[in-house]
């Protein structure tokens, strides 16, 4: 590690920073190409309670690249946190970042992808925060958004946006802050499975999840669920991206086709090739270990012969799709999907014990899937790869790439973790199944994008995600105007189109969904998710694609005004992003009409 070079955060986003010596400690060591995949330490709730300090650090390896990493006080990078429902969970982050040099202030760090803001943070009533405030300032208006800010963004679970819960609208953790405390109760029926935690602060976002901070949440009690899971051990599996370590290497080839031309975006990433091969648009690691460009040298993951295991895996890319697969011997195997985005696919009105066999997982930038896999005997090859997705003309590239080796022995070593062998069965939700409740309303909103200066092929993209008949704009995260109001209580239908010639992933904070639609056809998935695909355009059809999602805004902790946007933290970044405030309902004796 170079521990004594100062390189900020926004050296990932573009923005140029000074050099100056500072103490700041390092982030661990992470592993070599090739190593065998470790578990991330495992922190249990303990009497109801989970209390968890870490650091936010940054530092620069030999390569160049820079890391962003959560730690723990024994040196522990990323720890997976365990609670249950109804339990409370007690963060408290320390920013242990240098402070920009003096004179380095927010005006210079500007966000990526033409996303042209004005940067103090707004506090919840929309009034200004100055640049400029003492570590004694209100806690959720720590002001300005600079490459050295950092806040924490609980993915996927039901907590309130308010300060020290899920608030990242104001949330600026400043180096030189004391210890930031989030406190939040997990909802006692939030739906068992993986949640995760990351970053959050506008026009930093990408920098900060391509690094590698981020790390997995399980809210235990899956074999409630679905008690066939029951006894099983349990593995937590996080695909992360980053910037290329061999950016000038030649794809492998392992044909007599030539290899395809690179090609870029005006943001520097490999636009997709359409082939399946050829460079990618970032490296990619399975908990922590790389699997580098061209070669590929895959991790290892060690299982004992026939064993049964739920692998938890996160998509924790900024800009990567994954599309999963396991081998033996070349050949398929049958993946048993039992959860996807947290929530167990036999809860909200599908059958008990449900299991999806499926021969592949399309998992999207924040996506989380939980499979049952089966270890072969031994003598055989197994192989833990991703698929080419198909991004769109425009989109990265994601080419088929293996993640993993997996070796059977008997000698493996048991995971940490094993699923409750007599579990209790789960409660219903006392709720309405929700595909059967109709909707208040329908809005319509879709994806868009333009150069920010036409007339320049090379300038910069704008992002946009616009409400139908609203004016399309970049996120600003000067304004608390919200782009929607929903009311605490209802149900509504949201049409996603996308107009764009590149793969987007819709996510939206607080709440999950079910998918209705999909380009109109009518789905029968009475899943839930909190992330979804939405296909790209083909430039000339004059129906665009798109999702129909109905959207559950009936749990009293969506109360508050919070994110919906596009989870390729570039486009979020760039300005894919808009404002929901849900109102409570008593408050609102006429919103219905």
């Amino acid at each position: 590690m170079l521990g004594q070079v100062f390189l900020v955060a926004a050296l990932a986003v573009g923005w140029q920073a000074p050099v100056a010596a500072h103490t700041a400690p390092d982030c661990p060591t992470r592993p070599a190409a090739g190593n065998i995949v470790g578990e991330p330490e495992d922190l249990r709730s303990v009497h109801g309670e989970l209390h968890v300090d870490l650091e936010y650090r940054t530092s620069v390896d030999q390569s160049g690249q820079t890391h962003f990493c959560y730690v723990l006080a024994d040196g522990s990078e990323a720890p997976t946190l365990r609670v249950q429902p109804g339990d409370l969970l007690v963060l408290r982050l320390k920013n242990a970042e240098a402070p920009l040099p003096h004179g380095a202030g927010s005006d210079q760090a500007q966000p990526s992808h033409g996303a042209r803001h004005s940067h103090a943070a707004p506090s919840h009533g929309g009034a200004m925060v100055p640049q400029v405030q003492s570590a004694a300032a209100t806690a959720c208006t720590r002001g300005a958004m600079s490459p050295t800010s950092t806040n924490v963004h609980f993915h996927g679970l039901t907590v309130l946006p308010v300060c020290h819960q899920d608030d990242v609208l104001s949330t600026r953790i400043q180096p030189g802050d004391p210890p930031f405390e989030y406190r939040l109760r997990i909802p006692a029926n939030e739906p068992p499975g993986l949640y995760w935690y990351h970053p959050h602060v506008h026009g930093m976002t990408k920098a900060q999840v391509l690094g590698g901070a981020s790390g997995a949440l399980i809210v235990e009690g899956i074999e409630r669920a679905n008690p066939s899971l029951a006894a099983l051990p349990e593995r937590v599996l996080i695909v992360r991206d980053r910037e290329l370590v061999n950016p000038d290497a030649v794809p492998v080839q392992t044909d007599s086709m030539p290899a395809p031309m690179v090609l870029r975006d005006a943001e520097g990433d490999i636009l997709n090739t359409g082939t399946g091969g050829g460079k990618p648009a970032k490296d990619l690691t399975l908990n922590f270990v790389p699997v580098p460009f061209p070669q590929y040298p895959p991790a290892v993951i060690q299982m004992r012969p026939g064993e049964r295991q739920l692998w938890r895996i996160l998509n924790a890319s900024a800009i990567t799709y994954l599309d999963l697969q396991v081998l033996v011997d070349g050949q398929l195997q049958a993946l048993g999907v039992v959860a996807l985005d947290g929530v167990p696919v036999d809860t909200n009105g599908a059958p008990d014990r449900r299991i999806l066999w499926q021969s592949h997982a399309l998992v999207p930038p924040a996506g989380r899937v939980e499979i049952v896999v089966k270890a072969p005997p031994p003598d055989h090859k197994a192989s833990f790869v991703t698929r080419t997705v198909d991004t769109g003309p425009a989109g990265e590239n994601d080419p088929t790439r293996p993640l993993a080796t997996v070796v059977t022995t008997t000698g493996a070593a048991e995971p940490r973790s094993h699923l409750v062998s007599s579990p209790e069965a789960l409660r219903p939700s006392g709720l309405p199944w929700l595909g059967t409740v109709q909707p208040v309303r329908t809005r319509k909103l879709y994806f868009s994008e333009q150069p920010h200066d036409p007339k320049n092929p090379n300038s910069t993209t704008d992002f946009f995600i616009t409400v139908e008949g609203q004016a399309p704009k970049v996120f600003d995260p000067a304004s608390m105007t919200p782009d929607i109001v929903a009311h605490q209580g209802d149900v509504e239908d949201w049409i996603i189109e996308n107009r764009t010639r590149e793969l987007h992933a819709f996510h939206i904070h607080q709440l999950h969904f079910m998918l209705l639609d999909w380009n109109g056809i009518p789905m029968d998935e009475p899943y839930l998710r909190d992330t979804i695909n939405v296909a790209y355009w083909d430039g000339k059809s004059s129906v665009y694609p798109s999702v129909r999602l109905r959207m559950d805004f009936r749990s009293p902790n969506v109360v508050g005004t919070f994110l919906y946007h596009c989870h390729l933290l570039e486009h979020e970044d760039g300005g894919m992003m808009g404002l929901i405030r849900v109102d409570p309902q008593a408050q609102s004796p006429d919103h219905r009409r």
